[in-house]
């Protein structure tokens, strides 16, 4: 890795080199100017950071600079069609390119109209080769548009090639574990800091668009080693007050025939308007959930898992002068997950109750100097508690077709964790080409109080009699800090019109490890040809992850005897686990790098072609050490996992239509027993020896393609098809023993078809407008099983279960 970074800057500067050197101005023009605001008075204020695209003879897509400037060269002849977006704003102009003649267009920005349908779906911003390498967006229109079962944003990821949900219905994006991806709302740190895991809940209506970069080389991004997920929110309207509510209509549960109650009760009421019109903007959004959702495997009325949320968003946007704006905001998402992990083995009496109690309050202040520099400052606090909690009191038995008894852990976690950060960026430099400059600072610190118990666990086999017991200590009460800081700078230097080089450098330090880690990062892009219409992108850097606070605990809780039993209970053998942190913590560490072309073939279809590696050493792997009567159930840093992606994606665009297809090659492969999987929110009782093989989420072969059409009558049809390779399992005897290596087997491939029809329809008042539609989820009816019977001494062994049939949903939504 030390000498991956210098070999790829002197390989991308010889070919930089010879394609500078053969860049003429040819026969084409140059289009330039200023994204600003202007108030009653005349006076005007620049919009640095403003989205510029530009649709015509060819297609780009630029950022305007700290000074709200932007420029596009190399221009065939034409006439163009200039758009600039900003959070609330927008502004759009036509001009005509002359060759060999600089074209001013100011775009003077303007309060664009919000609804909570709003459908924005730019033809630059859809197909532009300017987007960073390695990153997807999920936009605001296929928020609204696309089928979408359970109605939150991060449904919707798995819609982006390298993101998928794993067998154990978690988002895994790019081949690392949730615990090891970073998740951001509005730039603000929004994980659960004892597991690590992405812990917030905010209404779908009120999120933009979602981010996924799965190579996030700016010095911004850290404390992980994955890829990271950040959510942009709406802008309230700083006009006119605008409402919409939906779904008030329950939905009820029917057995052979029967009504048995709801099966679901899910309104949502959203609203923005101007306090002080012009200057104060306020969004409020209220989410409610009870819903009830099915293991069809299991007894009818026992085979329900249940939700019960409440989450609100409440954001005030500001303009304070010309020069300075402010976003408050305020989360509350508190929720109760009854028989969570429900599954054909394990019935609602032997599942834990998962109650989660959390806010978030974040305020960010940016302030323009005259000289056209930004100064971002930034600070959050959030509170996030969860309770494991059984649903019986009687003893926890894994017998071989099921689960009997109360489940085995208590759990009481309260965590808080407070962020500040502050990010200088210059007005542009120039210096052998453009040098766009940026500094931050960033101080976290993190708490973690809590309680811990574990009760007894006993193995029954076959015949019946217990094969095994395993016996806990006394409950715990855990308390642990962490202090973060991290410094960074970057430099994005343009040496020439068609290269450009992301430049940077993090520094992170940990009070868990007491270590400072050093993350050098490096991208580039370089236009292969004039027109801009192929970019190849790349780079290649270090990340460093955060140690959950629960690793700190890990000494602090409960040790455990195992005891092997004989056909009458007597005791065969007698082993005391001591827990320890071999060697102490350490900061896990990945290596990345990655290569990417983008063509734009025509101009309303773009080719992608991409590789990524990852490579990540020092993570936390929990294995049990046995010697004699006693033994060590041991946590160290000695954990690796590797993953590789190829993917081929296009995507094709005609008016207000876009298709988007896509095929990745990966492979996930790493150590299996993560911390997580043994003391997080559902652990499980029994621990065998460590070993390392294909990941629970990996998937070599995966095709994915959705579309939004706009079909006959007004009317936008929304189907997606994701077709992947079974996510691996492994094979267990009665004593819960692993056979042969682990996750050898697969599951059946997984072919999933969904369909959503929409149509916004005006209503007789005036400026009232509502959405109707309908949904179908598993259109053709495939079985996809989430359950497989692995223990070789079943009787059903290799039977495959719990499997989701073809699901309808209604769509009604009023907009006023």
């Amino acid at each position: 890795m030390k000498d991956l970074i210098p070999s790829l800057v002197v390989v991308i500067g010889v070919l930089a080199a010879s394609v500078v050197a053969a860049d003429t101005k040819g026969e084409t023009g140059t289009v330039q100017g200023m994204v600003f605001t202007a108030d009653a008075a005349g006076g005007r204020s620049v919009v640095p950071g403003a989205k510029v695209s530009l649709t015509g003879p060819a297609v780009r897509e630029t950022e305007a600079d700290a000074t709200g400037k932007y420029v596009f060269t190399a221009l065939p002849p034409g006439s163009y069609k200039l758009k600039a977006q900003a959070p609330g704003m927008i502004a759009t102009q036509t001009v005509v390119v002359v060759a060999g003649t600089v074209s001013q267009a100011p775009l003077e920005m303007k309060v664009a109209v919000v609804s909570a349908s709003t459908s924005v779906t730019a033809t630059a911003d859809a197909l532009g080769t300017e987007e960073p390498a390695g990153s997807n967006t999920v936009g605001q229109s296929a928020l609204n548009d696309m089928p979408n079962l359970s109605e939150r944003f991060e449904s919707l990821l798995p819609l982006l090639p390298g993101v998928v949900r794993g067998p154990d219905g978690v988002i895994n994006m790019n081949g690392a574990r949730s615990s090891q991806s970073g998740s951001l709302v509005n730039s603000a740190d929004v994980s659960d800091p004892a597991t690590g895991a992405t812990a917030i809940n905010i209404p779908i209506d009120v999120v933009s668009s979602v981010q996924v970069f799965s190579t996030p080389y700016n010095p911004e991004y850290g404390r992980f080693t994955g890829a990271v997920s950040e959510v942009e929110t709406r802008t309230g309207d700083f006009n006119k007050f605008h409402t919409s509510i939906q779904h008030l209509l329950p939905r009820f549960r029917r057995l052979n025939g029967s009504i048995m109650g709801l099966a679901s009760v899910t309104p949502r009421v959203t609203f923005t308007g101007p306090i002080v019109k012009d200057r104060v903007a306020f969004t409020q959004s209220f989410d409610y959930r009870f819903e009830r959702t099915p293991v069809d495997s299991l007894p009818p009325l026992q085979s329900d898992t249940k939700l019960e949320s409440f989450d609100s968003y409440t954001q005030i946007d500001l303009r304070i002068n010309q020069r300075q704006t402010a976003t408050a905001s305020f989360a509350l998402f508190p929720q109760k997950l009854d028989y969570f992990g429900l599954n054909t083995f394990t019935p609602q009496e032997s599942t834990p109750n998962l109650h989660e109690r959390g806010y978030q309050t974040y305020v960010q202040h940016r302030y323009v100097t005259g000289s056209g520099d930004l100064l971002t400052s930034q600070l959050s606090f959030r509170r996030f508690d969860a309770d494991v909690l059984p649903n019986s009191v009687a003893p926890y038995e894994l017998l071989v077709e099921t689960t009997e008894g109360g489940f085995f852990n208590h759990q009481q976690r309260n965590t808080s964790r407070v962020e500040w950060q502050e990010i200088f960026q210059s007005h542009p430099h120039h210096f052998h080409g453009s040098h766009e400059l940026k500094v931050g600072i960033d101080f976290a610190h993190s708490s973690y109080d809590g309680h811990e118990q574990f009760l007894p666990v006993e193995i029954v086999g076959v015949a019946g009699y217990p094969l095994e017991r395993i016996q806990f200590g006394p409950s715990s009460r855990l308390s642990v800090g962490q202090n973060e800081t991290a410094w960074f700078g970057s430099d994005k230097w343009m040496p020439s019109k068609r290269l450009t080089f992301d430049l940077g450098l993090r520094f992170d330090q940990d009070s868990v490890t007491g270590s400072t880690n050093t993350a050098p990062r490096a991208g580039f892009e370089l236009a292969l040809t004039g027109d801009g219409k192929t970019v190849l992108k790349g780079g290649a850097g270090l990340f460093y992850d955060r140690v959950p606070l629960d690793i700190p605990a890990f000494p602090h809780l409960p040790g455990r005897t195992v005891v092997g039993l004989s056909p009458l209970g007597q005791i065969l053998n007698s082993t005391d686990y001591v827990n320890i942190i071999s060697g102490g913590p350490r900061n896990p560490r990945s290596q990345v790098w990655n290569l990417e072309v983008d063509r734009k073939i025509l101009s309303n279809l773009l080719l992608r072609v991409a590789y990524q590696q990852r490579h990540t050493v020092h993570d936390f792997v929990l294995t049990p050490l046995t010697f004699g009567p006693t033994g060590l159930l041991s946590l160290a840093n000695r954990g690796s996992d590797f993953y590789r992606e190829f993917q081929v994606t296009g995507r094709y665009q005609m008016g207000h239509t876009t298709v988007n297809a896509s095929y990745v090659r990966s492979r996930a492969f790493g150590d299996l027993n993560d911390f997580n999987q043994f003391f997080g929110n559902n652990p499980q009782a029994v621990i065998q020896p460590n070993q390392r093989g294909r990941l629970p989420f990996d998937a070599p072969n995966r095709f994915l393609a959705w579309a939004e059409i706009a079909g006959p009558w007004k009317l936008t049809l929304a189907p997606a098809l994701d077709a992947h390779t079974g996510f691996p399992y492994s094979l267990v005897n009665q004593s819960r023993e692993f056979v042969g290596p682990r996750n050898e087997r697969r599951l059946p491939r997984f072919i999933s078809a969904d369909f959503q029809i929409s149509r916004r329809i005006p209503l007789p008042i005036k400026e009232r407008h509502a959405v109707i539609g309908f949904a179908v989820f598993n259109v053709f009816n495939r079985s996809n099983p989430r359950d497989v019977q692995n223990d070789i001494d079943s009787y059903r062994f290799h039977e495959f279960f719990n499997g989701v049939s073809r699901t309808f949903r209604g769509k009604f939504v009023l907009e006023f």
